[in-house]
């Protein structure tokens, strides 16, 4: 079993959350960041967002490794910084696009 924290652009909320669904069921534990009710990114403050940002990397530090949800191959600013400091801390990087193709 691993903690693995799921990483990726908010526009892939969707899979981001089958995903999810499908690793806890292969046994792991799963931290996701959290989403917008209404999908409205102006639903937080700038402030709120620099919190969320920090909690989640308090996350990826927890982990044993990072899910990047990179549909089509999309990683956009915020999570490269998140696979940065995910590898600073030595922990493992897995691809959603990985998965897919190994099924």
């Amino acid at each position: 079993m691993k903690v693995i924290t799921v990483c990726g652009s908010l526009k892939f909320k969707d899979e981001m959350m089958k995903v999810a669904g499908q690793m806890e069921l292969a046994g792991n534990v799963i931290l996701i960041p959290i989403f917008p009710i209404n999908d409205d990114k102006d639903a937080f403050t700038e402030e709120e967002l620099n919190m969320l940002g920090k909690m989640h990397k308090e996350k990826i530090k927890l982990s044993d490794a990072i899910l990047v949800v990179n549909v089509n191959g999309y990683i956009g600013t915020s999570t490269k910084s998140e696979i940065e400091f995910a590898k600073s801390l030595n922990k493992e990087i897995i691809y959603y696009t990985d998965l897919i193709e190994t099924k």
